[in-house]
């Protein structure tokens, strides 16, 4: 039986800790704050509760997964997990709407006809004939798998099989999802629908590589899932399955530093100076495990390089309390798409100015738990926004001002918002960095292959023998199923070794 000391209280991290307590050995997890989850955040006020992070549970799988193998307890023995359809519903900028079933091609492909005209459907459908191609090509080495000693490979070819385009004397291919859109989709939204998708993950659509084709594509196979009570719960759950397998919590206790002997982690040391033993270290994101070894070289040689300008936006959110209840018909997401994506994509990713309306991801969901009665209702508006080191937060009415363009957004899915809205409390990357401690209050998008591999994220082993990095900012990288993954494949490191190769 190891000792196992683990850095942070995430979902990754308690992934990794529910696994390796199973596995026989003794953990303890050491959260500088007083709760757990990470991102997965709440706010509660006056009867109402709100998800500050995810709203929707992208493939299931993963969490079914980590239960089954911890414990008697299925996962939906411990929360109530519902299939959200429609998936959602997209306004878009010259006020056409689609409303798109969960989990359906056919659907999918009927219902975007029916609002963009004849043809539209079949060539979103085309696309995610192609969009599954570059899921099956990757799906194994970006998440289900250590990252390979020889990552170069997976940036070398562009898994997403796009369409050759003849033009003039040349012929070209999309490397880009905003040329998959603008050369494959031939209309401004349906190429919305698919940058929505890269967009919510805090990708440029205009810089990330084609193989993003697969955002969308999971949502579209595996569907979109909600907990009862809020997506909370699904931390909370994880929580008690770590706490009945006698995973040790240590609230309040922040980690300064990583122990070493004769080059191998051996425990870590908390800011009142108690040190804790340790046989092996679990952390991260990277960068803080480079900062409590002391070590710049944490992964010399091993990792792909990690370009800021990639993981830098953030997220802004709005939560609304409203008087009057949800209207019949209601739908639990709808993206309002903005009227000025040139200068919302140079605001998010650039130097541009606010846009004046941006995109933004209107959650309702029909949830009594988030309500104090029927006479009310709570909303969650969403939006994508750069972090810290690119917009002043911290700027007197920056927060209120951008929060009243996310409202006026969110006016086109919400009949009478603001007649209807009693207070609203508004979290930026600010909160972001205070509550989880991402530097700059960024969020980490999902590892992707092409391009380099810009958009891969370090492994999870490290150059210190002993010492491995969980969560959304290491392999396979940002998202709820990726960080139940990132725990598992640290998991099947320490227990199989470095030989371990994935679940099969």
């Amino acid at each position: 039986m190891a000792r196992i000391a683990v850095i942070g209280a995430g979902m990754g991290a308690m992934a990794a800790a529910a696994r390796l307590a199973v596995a026989g050995h003794r953990v303890a997890v050491y959260e500088r704050t007083d709760t757990y989850g990470g991102a997965v955040g709440r706010f509660e006020r006056d009867g109402f509760a709100f998800d500050t992070g995810p709203g929707l549970l992208p493939v299931p799988a993963v969490y079914r997964d980590l239960f089954v193998k911890t414990g008697k307890e299925p996962l939906e023995a411990c929360v109530d997990l519902v299939q959200v359809d429609p998936a959602a519903r997209h306004v878009f900028a010259d006020g056409t709407a689609a409303t798109l079933p969960n989990a359906s091609r056919a659907g999918v492909v009927s219902a975007l006809d029916e609002a963009l005209g004849a043809g539209a459907g079949e060539r979103w459908g085309d696309f995610l004939v192609r969009a599954r191609e570059a899921w099956d090509r990757t799906r194994r080495p970006l998440l289900e798998e250590p990252l390979w000693p020889d990552w170069q490979v997976l940036g070398e070819r562009e898994p997403y099989p796009a369409l050759r385009r003849r033009r003039l004397l040349r012929t070209r291919t999309a490397r880009r999802l905003s040329e998959v859109g603008t050369w494959e989709l031939g209309d401004a939204r349906l190429t919305a629908l698919l940058e929505s998708h890269a967009l919510a993950y805090g990708l440029d659509p205009g810089r990330a590589p084609a193989s993003a084709a697969v955002l969308p594509y999971m949502e579209h196979a595996f569907g979109a899932w909600y907990v009862r009570g809020g997506i909370r719960e699904l931390a909370r759950a994880v929580y008690e399955r770590c706490v009945a397998r006698r995973v040790e919590f240590a609230f309040g206790s922040e980690v300064v530093s990583v122990t070493e002997k004769d080059g191998r982690a051996t425990g870590v040391e908390l800011r009142d100076g108690t040190v804790a033993e340790a046989d092996f270290v679990v952390g991260g994101p990277p960068e803080l495990l480079e900062r409590l070894t002391g070590r710049g070289d944490l992964y010399a040689g091993e990792a792909p390089e990690r370009r800021p300008g990639a993981l830098s936006c953030g997220r802004a959110v709005v939560c609304l309390a409203l008087r009057g209840p949800r209207e019949a018909g209601a739908v639990h997401r709808t993206v309002v798409h903005t009227t000025d994506r040139a200068g919302e994509l140079g605001h998010t990713f650039g130097t541009g100015v606010v846009p004046p309306r941006p995109t933004v991801w209107v959650d309702r969901p029909d949830d009594p738990l988030l309500r104090p009665d029927d006479a009310h209702e709570s909303v969650v508006v969403t939006a994508t926004v750069p972090s810290l080191a690119r917009y002043d937060w911290t700027a007197a009415g920056a927060a209120d001002a951008f929060a009243d363009r996310m409202v006026a957004a969110a006016e086109r899915a919400v009949p009478d918002l603001r007649e209807r809205m009693l207070w609203r409390e508004v979290r930026t990357p600010l909160d972001t960095e205070r509550e989880t401690g991402a530097e700059g209050g960024g969020v980490p998008a999902p590892a992707l292959a092409g391009e380099g591999g810009a958009l891969l994220r370090p492994p999870n082993s490290t150059g210190v023998p002993g010492l491995f990095a969980v969560g959304g900012w290491a392999h396979p990288g940002g998202g709820l199923p990726h960080a139940g993954m990132s725990g598992a494949l640290v998991a099947g490191l320490i227990v199989e070794g470095p030989d371990f190769r994935g679940s099969q």
